[in-house]
């Protein structure tokens, strides 16, 4: 219940190209079999968290008044008949746009009382009235539509678990959970409905284990940890939690089964090192539900997180990712929040490459529901993984905004106001002079091209959505105006900037850029438009420096250009820049653009 991997130190990051900055990469790059083959399809199931997950929760019903929601009292809506249901919807309905996770929050081991039942090893037990077949049943029921399996805990040794007697842990006959905790029965966790698991006891690491253990052989693929710290309204050391997250983390890779890890909620970003390091993604906030007889309201508490997100932005990334909470957009009798507010929602856990997870009823979605959740040009934005920021924080009237793989920028208006207000997008504070094409995200069409910016009049807690593709890119040099060497040449491209690449790049092809300017010395983003079927390297000279080799991962195909960011240290004046192929296979080159960091 919210109140409410090291993968990420695996990926690379950006490369600094200079001798100064970073160490060269390889001599040369391994050599592929041709200048241009097929692209090389991804495994079914990739790495944890490579991008925000999508999904649905069950815990914003659970804890809605909403008549006929719980008719057994608080959370009861929780059981196998109403999961399976959502799933078939989700199946159904959303699956197609990327939704994949069904995740059960708090209730499935407590009674209709809300009174927690235990196995004989202590750990917490289905509760056969709501799940009379058991949850590895109902996580093969959710397979079989080809969705995840999501579960919940609390983070510690839940009090009447302990009270009720000392059980021996499974798989660790010298262990038992009376050996797990603190002499002293400190308690933890947001709600001090739990004792503090103490690690300095190595039994506390086998009874985590032995949690991780049932949950892999039932099938999970998800599991969230709630009411951890630092954070989750509680300070001190008693709940500090770190240590138990890092054994859950141990514990989930330890089964061999790919589990994402989930910590909640309203995490201290003082932690952020740890909450990167052992989990997959983080809550940043309080519950997002009301608590009330709708799901949400837009002041409890939707509109947080324009406020409190800003700060978290720069810590997402492929592995682990800011969770914003359930998004619950799809229903508005149900939701409780406008038109206009349910839309601006959409658009704020969109742009933030937050996980997007709804807790609506999936049967009941009505038809702004539906186009909210599955306009595939909106989940683009998110799911490229590029975490937006705001022009400036603390004001009603909001302009956030992201550089995306293509080199074109996603902007998004917000009005955060009770009022009508105007909000104006400047295409300088993209870094960008000269005019931008608009392209309206929800409306699916192109707007026009326009100078300076663009703004609108929006309504109270309105908003819009934008692609802006500049026109001219500031200090961008088409790659079909450099100096050509080797085997490379020219090509046609209509996915290229201008229509033109330069391809060919193989066995000594290479690029020469002699004309790079900046106005004065220092570090500078220089993002290369390239185009490639599978993943291949250039070696990169800028002036003198010795060359580095830098890996620029395949892109959609040989017609579809993405960019690709590297840094690198210029001079004031005039720069040289090669992009050479040495004797293996590069990319096929559109253009690269400089930008300051």
């Amino acid at each position: 219940m919210s109140r409410s991997l090291t993968l990420r130190r695996a990926l690379a990051v950006l490369p600094v190209l200079a001798a100064a900055l970073v160490a060269p990469g390889p001599a040369s790059p391994a050599v592929a079999s041709a200048p241009e083959t097929t692209a090389t399809a991804p495994a079914a199931d990739g790495p944890l968290a490579a991008k925000p997950y999508m999904g649905w929760s069950s815990w914003s019903m659970q804890s809605s008044n909403h008549p006929g929601l719980n008719p057994k009292g608080m959370g009861s809506w929780l059981t196998e008949a109403n999961l399976l249901k959502q799933a078939d919807a989700v199946a159904s309905r959303l699956k197609a746009s990327g939704y994949t996770y069904v995740n059960m929050d708090a209730g499935w081991w407590m009674n209709w009382d809300w009174v927690p039942d235990f196995d004989t090893n202590g750990r917490p037990k289905t509760n056969p009235e709501r799940f009379p077949h058991g949850i590895e049943h109902v996580a093969d029921q959710i397979h079989r539509k080809g969705l995840k399996s999501g579960i919940y805990l609390p983070v510690g040794l839940e009090k009447v678990n302990y009270d009720k007697g000392d059980f021996p842990i499974a798989g660790a006959p010298a262990c038992s959970t009376h050996d797990i905790v603190h002499d002293d029965l400190r308690t933890t966790n947001g709600w001090d409905s739990s004792y503090k698991l103490d690690f300095a006891k190595p039994c506390a690491q086998k009874y985590v284990d032995s949690i991780a253990t049932m949950f892999a052989g039932w099938g999970i693929d998800f599991f969230k940890l709630d009411g951890v710290g630092p954070g989750s309204g509680r300070a001190g050391a008693d709940y500090d939690n770190r240590d138990e997250v890092a054994a859950y983390r141990k514990a989930l890779d330890a089964t061999g089964r790919k589990i994402h890890f989930e910590v909640s909620w309203s995490l201290d970003i003082a932690a952020i090192d740890t909450w990167k390091a052992h989990t997959n993604g983080w809550r940043i906030d309080t519950d997002v539900e009301c608590y009330c007889d709708t799901l949400v309201t837009w002041e409890n508490s939707v509109d947080n997180r324009w406020a409190d997100l800003p700060q978290w932005v720069r810590h997402a990334g492929p592995g682990g990712w800011n969770d914003l909470d359930s998004l619950d957009v799809g229903n508005g009798r149900m939701d409780g929040i406008t038109p206009d507010e349910r839309r601006s929602y959409m658009t704020l856990w969109s742009i933030a490459a937050a996980p997007l997870y709804t807790g609506d009823d999936v049967t009941k979605l009505d038809e702004l529901g539906e186009q909210l959740l599955t306009n595939p040009e909106v989940l683009a934005v998110n799911q490229q993984g590029r975490p937006a920021k705001p022009v400036e924080e603390g004001v009603d009237q909001q302009t956030w905004w992201v550089e995306n793989t293509d080199g074109s920028f996603t902007v998004a208006l917000f009005n955060l106001a009770s009022t009508p207000k105007a909000v104006q997008g400047r295409w300088s504070d993209l870094g960008l002079s000269g005019a931008g094409r608009v392209r309206d995200l929800w409306a699916r069409k192109d707007i026009g091209t326009f100078g300076g910016g663009y703004g609108a009049v929006l309504p109270p807690h309105g908003s819009r959505l934008f692609k802006v593709t500049p026109a001219q890119r500031s200090g961008g040099i088409e790659a079909e105006s450099g100096r050509i060497g080797g085997r490379a040449a020219v090509r046609d491209c209509a996915g290229c900037s201008g229509g033109r690449k330069v391809g060919d790049l193989y066995q000594g092809g290479s690029v020469e850029f002699r004309d790079v300017r900046v106005p004065r010395a220092g570090t500078y983003r220089l993002a290369a438009s390239y185009l490639s079927g599978d993943p291949r390297w250039f070696g990169v000279t800028v002036n003198d420096a010795p060359a580095v080799w830098a890996e620029f991962p395949a892109t959609a195909d040989w017609n579809t250009a993405a960019a690709h960011e590297l840094v690198v240290n210029l001079k004031a004046g005039t720069n040289t820049v090669v992009f050479d192929s040495g004797a293996g296979y590069a990319p096929d080159l559109d253009r690269i653009d400089i930008s300051p960091v």
